[in-house]
């Protein structure tokens, strides 16, 4: 989502774009209702509702405007900064999502955008690689450049190589603050000119803690048996849509400000209960994960899981 605030709160760097932290309302957490979230394009918007479409007529018609901007037409190379500490079981979580939802039903969602001259994106997502960062920025109340200097760090040492058609995703432990991450978002993505390349990147952080609620509808249980790296993997699906289609964020938008997660957040179509109680809507590679829809930019525009 693009530059938010979430009630009366703004996003401190207005070029990036935010998840707000789901507002629950008190509903038990297996309910998946959805919710409100705030967003505006570099300054707070009141009372948007993901998940409508937009109340005036797109360019295409379809709720979600073309802004002129590039989209990602190649393969998606998916990388990761697994910044501070990590447990093997964490990782696997989140690298098997990011190396099977290229081919899925929901990644082809981000097929039925495109850009000027009418090229779209493949529905092709390879994990390519990831490195470590021991702690490099600390560990409290990391800063928005804190987060540029990891993925600067990484590409100028040749831990990761410098990929114009990459999506780096730094993402933080459990015991890294972020400034604003928990109280006015849960994840958000950005691009900067790093080197002689424009590179895409996305923070988003492990919520396991007393604030878990803030960003994961399910804090007991869930899919893979870690609410953390669960509720991690429905951000990073939401980053990883909204930077294929607006990369640089001036492609597609809304009126409001909502990129094409965005008008979709934190709502989750059908579900199916697994053995262990919790909710889950999609299989991917043999897991399962309970994935927040993204807007299909077709037939009127509308939140699906798949198309």
């Amino acid at each position: 989502m693009k530059a938010i605030g979430r009630t009366a709160l703004l996003v401190s760097v207005l070029v990036s774009s935010v998840l707000v932290a789901p507002s629950h309302s008190g509903a038990a957490p297996s309910e998946l209702n959805p919710v409100h979230a705030f967003a505006a394009r570099g300054h707070h918007v009141d009372n948007p509702i993901p998940g409508l479409a937009s109340n005036t007529t797109s360019r295409r018609g379809n709720g979600i405007n073309y802004n002129g901007g590039p989209v990602m037409v190649h393969t998606t190379h998916a990388y990761v900064i697994w910044y501070g500490t990590w447990t093997a079981a964490k990782t696997a979580i989140i690298t098997s999502f990011l190396g099977s939802v290229g081919g899925s039903p929901y990644f082809n969602i981000n097929t039925t955008y495109y850009n000027a001259a009418g090229t779209r994106p493949q529905n092709s997502v390879t994990f390519a690689g990831s490195t470590t960062d021991n702690y490099s920025q600390g560990a409290s109340n990391l800063s928005d450049a804190a987060i540029n200097n990891i993925v600067a760090n990484a590409l100028s040492k040749n831990q990761l190589p410098s990929d114009p058609d990459g999506v780096y995703f730094v993402l933080t432990s459990s015991d890294v603050s972020k400034s604003g991450f928990l109280t006015s978002y849960c994840g958000w993505h950005t691009y900067a000119a790093i080197g002689a390349t424009n590179i895409k990147y996305s923070f988003v952080g492990d919520p396991t803690g007393p604030q878990l609620s803030s960003c994961a509808v399910q804090t007991t249980t869930s899919p893979n048996g870690d609410v953390g790296a669960d509720a991690m993997v429905s951000v990073i699906a939401h980053e990883l849509e909204e930077a294929v289609t607006d990369p640089n964020l001036n492609a597609w938008y809304d009126n409001r400000g909502y990129e094409n997660a965005d008008k979709c957040a934190w709502t989750f179509g059908t579900t199916y209960t697994k053995t262990n109680g919790s909710k889950a809507n999609m299989n991917l590679g043999g897991q399962d994960y309970l994935i927040q829809r993204n807007w299909v930019n077709a037939s009127g525009g509308y939140c699906s899981l798949r198309f």
